[in-house]
């Protein structure tokens, strides 16, 4: 058994807490520090009795030798510096979605740690969900057939965010989980963007993305921070079988149905057939998988103790981090031009820069 990798969190606000409490909780980490410019609200963080060091100073925490990784919870502006600063310092890296303002501050990163052989990681949590590992199973493994449509709606009565609209806020968690279940070859094209700040508050707070895929196929992401329910719902088409996830049904968050459309080539059809439909609709059972319950963070913080250890990459790495950026990227240019579709950079190039 190896040692475990001391771990310092940056960052004590919203998220900075769970971070704090899954890395304890994870065999393969170390907790050591809790950096933040509030000391006294580190302190609340972490209690009375800990033993966690905290302090608000960050170039303490980098040139610590006890400390071989760090988590940053800071502002999403404040991403990318931290994790340079930290990459520089020979420290791996598990950064908050978004990784950087920005897909070349994103690739410096990317190119940095790939550099240096550190693991730069992204915090995409829904990843880690056992409902998304199936999926991605069904996807990857063709139980779904070919991949048709992505629909997901997340919203929310939520916090009008001050240095990022709800497109940077939300759609992150929807186009990682897009970028995971992706099959192999199968790669977003162009975004367009569709945005409005009801409330005047200088944001986009409600928008709708389209997103075309390589393969024909369209990817759907509704978010909003402007919605008095909560909805966390992603359908997943196939030409074989559509999955629905509905994250907030504790009592079947998956449900595979066996139901689909078929065409027919006019040619293979007889002569009085012609004139009838082409299409037909098969009607099959639904399932409902049984996935454990397990919390995503902890399994997130697990993959990054163990890419670590192992010397790989993580499941959601800097470049999965890239291709979510170019999305982002892309969707914004789109608001800025009226719901045009602009085209996706590709990362590859990016990094190589």
């Amino acid at each position: 058994m190896s040692e475990p990798v001391g771990i310092a969190v940056i960052g004590a606000g919203y998220w900075g807490p769970n971070l704090v409490r899954n890395a304890q909780a994870v065999p393969g980490l170390h907790l050591e520090y809790l950096c933040d410019l509030d000391v006294a609200r580190a302190r609340t963080v972490l209690g009375g009795y800990s033993t966690v060091r905290v302090t608000a100073d960050l170039d303490a925490v980098l040139s610590d030798p006890a400390v071989g990784a760090v988590a940053v919870a800071t502002p999403a502006a404040t991403h990318a510096g931290i994790a340079m600063a930290a990459l520089a310092a020979g420290k791996h890296v598990l950064v908050e979605k978004p990784l950087a303002a920005n897909l070349e501050d994103g690739a410096k990163l990317v190119r940095t740690a790939e550099d240096a052989g550190l693991v730069l990681m992204l915090d995409h949590t829904y990843c880690y969900t056992p409902a998304v590992s199936h999926l991605r199973d069904l996807v990857r493994g063709g139980e779904l057939g070919t991949l048709q449509y992505l629909d997901s709606v997340r919203i929310n009565l939520g916090l009008v965010q001050a240095d990022v609209d709800v497109v940077w806020d939300l759609a992150p968690h929807d186009l990682s989980i897009l970028d995971s279940l992706l099959p192999d070859g199968v790669t977003p094209v162009s975004v367009a963007a569709h945005g409005a700040d009801p409330l005047g508050c200088g944001q986009v707070c409600v928008a709708h993305l389209s997103i075309e895929l390589s393969s024909g196929a369209l990817a759907h992401v509704h978010v909003n921070w402007l919605s008095p329910t909560k909805v966390r719902t992603t359908i997943v088409g196939g030409s074989r079988r559509t999955v629905v996830w509905d994250d907030l049904n504790p009592t079947q968050r998956v449900a595979v149905y066996d139901r689909s459309i078929e065409t027919r080539d006019p040619a293979e059809l007889g002569v009085e057939a012609r004139n009838q439909t082409r299409v037909s609709y098969r009607i099959g059972d639904m399932v409902a998988p049984a996935l454990p319950e397990r919390e995503a963070l902890r399994t997130m913080m697990g993959e990054f103790a163990a890419a670590i250890t192992e010397g790989r990459p993580p499941l959601t790495d800097g470049r999965s981090g890239l291709r979510v950026l170019a999305m982002l990227e892309a969707a914004s240019a789109s608001l800025r031009g009226g719901g045009v579709a602009v085209p996706v950079e590709p990362v590859g190039a990016e990094v190589a820069a």
